[in-house]
């Protein structure tokens, strides 16, 4: 694939419009916020009559069932996990009954690098990583199809936490559990790193710059010693999962110190 092709289209409803130099288009960084974030807000509009739009916190991941091998610079559907009886899960294959290509979603993903400190309230910022994804939800019907989305989407959890747990899932857990594919129309991020940008009348303040403090804050997602359960009877942590914590934790911390210092 080429690396224009790697790209959305930038239009109006995914256009960057305020500091328009922070914007990104590209797949790889997009796909890559979104699987790198514990949780993703979903909003759609939950009923016509309604003027409130409705925002639900879910599990996310980005993938191709198609290609698996798919990398994130690739074209890739995003996949949810939740209940069967859901308010989503209903309005997603009653779209979809009605001959619509699905239900029309915005997913969003955020990451917080630091706290920016400046020497005015005014300047004050977030180092930060965000992507906005506009697309069209629809009930996954095919059980290979879903299992595999079962399967990306406990992995994105914990890498190869599918294979050292119990499966397959029972025919319960199937009835009970329904896959979404948002197929994406458009998608964006923004991004901000770097210390505070004061202006230069207080840059020049001997006494203003001598007085307040400006910096960075570094800020990271860190995870803590695996605590077994009551039920559990294995005696040691796995290995896989020691080694995720660590290396996730080490990588988080690299991230938000890089963007302390660009």
């Amino acid at each position: 694939m080429a690396d224009s092709d790697a790209v959305y289209p930038k239009v109006k409803l995914n256009s960057v419009n305020r500091l328009r130099n922070r914007g990104k288009y590209d797949f790889a960084t997009i796909h890559g916020l979104v699987n790198k974030s514990p949780v993703v807000h979903v909003s759609f509009a939950s009923d016509p009559s309604e003027p409130f739009p409705t925002i639900l916190p879910m599990i996310g991941q980005m993938g191709s069932f198609q290609d698996p091998s798919a990398g994130l610079d690739s074209p890739l559907d995003c996949y949810l996990h939740g209940y069967v009886s859901s308010r989503i899960m209903r309005l997603s294959k009653e779209a979809v009954a009605r001959g619509e290509d699905g239900l029309p979603v915005c997913v969003t993903a955020t990451k917080v690098d630091g706290y920016v400190l400046a020497l005015a309230p005014f300047h004050h910022s977030y180092n930060y990583r965000s992507a906005v994804l506009h697309g069209y939800a629809q009930p996954v019907e095919d059980d290979d199809e879903r299992v595999w989305a079962m399967e990306l989407v406990t992995n994105s959890v914990v890498p190869e936490r599918w294979e050292n747990s119990r499966t397959p899932p029972t025919k319960t857990e199937m009835t009970s559990t329904t896959i979404l594919r948002v197929k994406i129309h458009v998608g964006s991020a923004k991004l901000r790193s770097g210390g505070p940008h004061d202006d230069r009348f207080d840059l020049k303040d001997e006494s203003v710059r001598g007085k307040y403090w400006a910096g960075v804050v570094p800020l990271w997602e860190v995870m803590g010693e695996p605590i077994a359960s009551g039920d559990n009877s294995v005696a040691q942590v796995p290995g896989y999962l020691r080694d995720y914590v660590q290396k996730q934790n080490d990588e988080n911390k690299e991230i938000a110190l890089n963007a302390a210092r660009e």
